[in-house]
């Protein structure tokens, strides 16, 4: 991509998600996803309603009367998104590819984070590590996530979640609030997840685009896996073709939902030709309530 267009690019989604983090979702995160703990900042006179469990005893007995310690929320935390770069989100039938949806959940996160003073990092995956941006703070620094989004080359082509999340357990040591933004056109998982939204607070963003659910009736037509390169040609006239392919999609679906229940893992789903303002609202507001 040129540099002027892929400039123009940045500044549109700039534009677009950063309205969009500071008019609906900074206020949703700050509750959503809370800090590491509480640190002690000072010691004050008892007040109604204060929890007896905070009261210092000390303090209290020296000056005869009821003190309590005071905590404030250690807010700084790491944000890491794991970006899926494999080839099969380089589809869409509709509005957009499901990598382009990918590049604006991408950066509302991203300014959603900065916002409320955390650090961003980026894992790009696909069957292998394909780059790795350790979490930093500032605009400057999400801007280079976003011109990376919109202009990364992978080098490989296939899925490997379990890698990507190894790799996030090794590279980040502290907990930090991990975003998982794929297709989940991959299986064997299962443990990785687990380990891994044991050590983080992982939350994982499924976009995928309605054609993969869904077979037309257009007669016999020639599919490209865009992972492995294969090509088969199918007969989608056929009723039993297009209900075995419906039936597999929701397999996977249910597959999927089964596991993210089993790891105690928020996730939701967003369509390509969706707006993904409405589920990621929901989201941040369901964790809102439970913290």
């Amino acid at each position: 991509m040129e540099t002027a267009e892929l400039l123009k690019k940045v500044r549109k989604i700039e534009i677009k998600t950063k309205g969009l983090s500071n008019q609906i979702f900074s206020g949703y995160y700050h509750s959503a996803f809370k800090g590491r703990g509480m640190t002690f900042t000072e010691v004050r006179e008892y007040q109604y309603g204060d929890d007896i469990r905070n009261i210092d005893w000390n303090v209290t007995a020296r000056f005869n009367h009821p003190y309590v310690k005071v905590f404030d929320e250690e807010r700084e935390m790491s944000v890491v998104l794991l970006i899926d770069v494999s080839g099969s989100n380089d589809f869409g039938t509709i509005n957009r590819l499901k990598k382009d949806i990918i590049t604006e959940i991408a950066a509302v996160l991203s300014f959603s984070a900065i916002q409320n003073n955390d650090k961003v990092g980026v894992i790009f995956f696909s069957d292998t590590i394909e780059k790795f941006i350790s979490p930093k703070k500032g605009t400057s620094h999400i801007l280079r996530i976003i011109r990376e989004l919109l202009n990364f080359e992978p080098k490989q082509k296939g899925t490997d979640i379990a890698g990507a999340l190894k790799f996030l357990r090794n590279a980040i040591k502290k907990r930090s609030i991990s975003f998982l933004i794929s297709d989940f056109n991959d299986s064997g998982f299962d443990e990785a997840l687990k380990i891994a939204g044991k050590k983080h607070d992982l939350v994982c963003l499924r976009t995928f685009d309605q054609r993969e659910t869904i077979l037309p009736s257009a007669g016999l037509m020639k599919f490209r896996d865009a992972e492995s390169g294969k090509v088969i040609w199918v007969d989608t006239s056929s009723k039993t073709v297009r209900d075995k392919f419906k039936q597999q999609s929701l397999q996977h679906k249910k597959y999927l939902n089964t596991l993210f229940s089993k790891a105690g893992i928020d996730a939701i789903e967003i369509a390509s030709d969706q707006d993904y303002v409405p589920p990621l609202r929901k989201l941040f507001r369901v964790r809102s309530r439970r913290v």
